[in-house]
C-alpha cells in the first residue's frame, strides 16, 4: 500500500476581519491620515471612522497567514489555520467564512473584541489601514503544540509574530517537531528592522521557505539589487521568493534562480491580499510536487486575480480560472 501525501497547509498568524470601503482622497485628508501604509488604532477609532462614510463596508477574514491559508482552500487544497478570535460578531463571521472557504479552523475564542483591519480604498487602487489588533493578539504561546501542525506539508508562520517573539519560537518549534516544512513572509520591512538581532538565527536554524518582497529584501539584505538580494536571502534556505511587484517574482532553489513572469491584464482595483495570495499560489503548487515554474504560474494567477477586486477574497468564476493552470 503506498502511503498518501501530505499536501496540507498550515497556517498561524493574526486572526482579523477585513473592513472594506471605497472612499476618495479627501476622505483621508479629512481623518488627517497619509495615503498607504498601516496605523494602529482603538476598536473604537474604526467604529468612528465608519460613521463618516456612507459606503456600504465588505468584510472578509484578513490577516496574512490567514488569506493565504484560505487561497489555498480555495485552490482545493487542504488547509488550516490557528489563530485567536473575540466571542462578537465579528469573531463569528470570521470563522464562519473561513470555513466556507474549506479551511479547518483552529480558532480559540477569548473576551476581547475581534481584531479588524479597516482598509480605505481610493480612486488609484490604494490602500490605507486603520488596525486594530484585539482578540489575535492573544493568542498564548504556552498553548502551540506539534498537535496543532499535525499531518502538515508545509506550516505558513506570518512574519508578523515576530512582533511577538514568544509567540514566534514557540510556532516555529511546533512546527518543526510536526515534521513540516517552514515557510515565512518577512512581512513589512518594519518587521525586518525590529527583529533584525534575531532573524538570521530564526532562518538558519528553521526556514525552509523565504518570501519576501522588495522593501522586505532590501531591509533583510541590505541590497535594492534583485540578483543580489535573492542570492543572499537563498543562502540558509530551500526556496527564497522575492515579489518584485509589476516585474513578477524570482526563485531561487539549488543556486538557481527562476524568473517567473507577472500575469498581465486589466489594472489593479485594489492590491489587498496581493503578496499574501501568491504565496497561495505557490506554496499550494510547492506542496503539491509541482515545478517552480508551474508554482509560479499558479501564483501568479492568484496574485493577479486578488488585484481585480476588493478585498483578499476571490469569487468562484476566479477561481476557477486560476484551476485550470492546475
Amino acid at each position: 500500500m503506498v502511503a498518501k501525501k501530505i499536501t496540507r497547509i498550515t497556517g498561524i498568524g493574526s486572526a482579523l476581519v477585513d473592513i472594506l470601503i471605497n472612499e476618495s482622497d479627501q476622505f483621508l485628508l479629512n481623518l488627517g491620515k497619509a495615503k498607504g501604509g498601516m496605523t494602529l488604532v482603538e476598536d473604537r477609532d474604526i467604529e468612528k471612522i465608519l460613521a463618516l462614510t456612507n459606503q456600504t463596508p465588505v468584510l472578509v477574514p484578513g490577516g496574512a497567514a490567514c488569506n493565504t491559508i484560505v487561497g489555498v482552500g480555495n485552490l482545493g487544497g487542504k488547509a488550516r489555520f490557528i489563530g485567536k478570535r473575540g466571542k462578537d460578531t465579528y469573531g463569528k463571521t470570521f470563522e464562519d467564512q473561513v470555513v466556507n472557504c474549506h479551511v479547518e479552523p483552529v480558532v480559540s475564542i477569548c473576551d476581547s473584541p475581534t481584531g479588524k483591519v479597516l482598509s480605505v480604498i481610493t480612486p488609484d487602487a490604494q490602500r490605507s489601514m486603520f488596525t486594530f489588533l484585539g482578540a489575535s493578539t492573544e493568542l498564548d504561546p504556552e498553548c502551540i503544540t506539534a498537535d496543532m501542525f499535525k499531518d502538515t506539508a508545509i506550516s505558513m508562520i506570518e512574519g508578523y509574530l515576530l512582533f511577538n517573539r514568544n509567540l514566534m519560537m514557540a510556532a516555529l518549534k511546533a512546527a518543526r517537531d510536526a515534521g513540516s516544512l517552514i515557510a515565512l513572509d518577512l512581512a513589512s520591512f518594519e518587521v525586518v528592522n525590529t527583529a533584525r538581532d534575531m532573524l538570521d538565527d530564526i532562518i538558519k536554524d528553521f526556514v525552509d521557505i523565504l518570501i519576501a518582497n522588495e522593501d522586505e529584501a532590501k531591509a533583510y539584505t541590505g541590497y535594492d539589487d534583485d540578483q543580489k538580494a535573492i542570492e543572499k536571502m537563498s543562502q540558509q534556505v530551500t526556496y527564497a521568493v522575492l515579489k518584485v511587484g509589476e516585474k513578477g517574482s524570482y526563485v531561487s532553489c539549488n543556486d538557481i534562480i527562476t524568473k517567473i513572469r507577472p500575469q498581465s491584464g486589466k489594472a489593479p482595483i485594489d492590491t489587498t491580499g496581493a503578496g499574501d495570495l501568491w504565496a497561495a499560489g505557490f506554496l499550494f503548487g510547492i506542496a503539491h510536487g509541482f515545478s517552480i515554474e508551474k508554482s509560479g504560474q499558479i501564483a501568479s494567477a492568484c496574485g493577479y486575480e486578488v488585484c481585480q477586486v476588493m478585498g483578499a477574497q476571490l469569487p468562484d468564476n476566479a477561481w476557477s480560472r486560476i484551476k485550470k493552470l492546475i
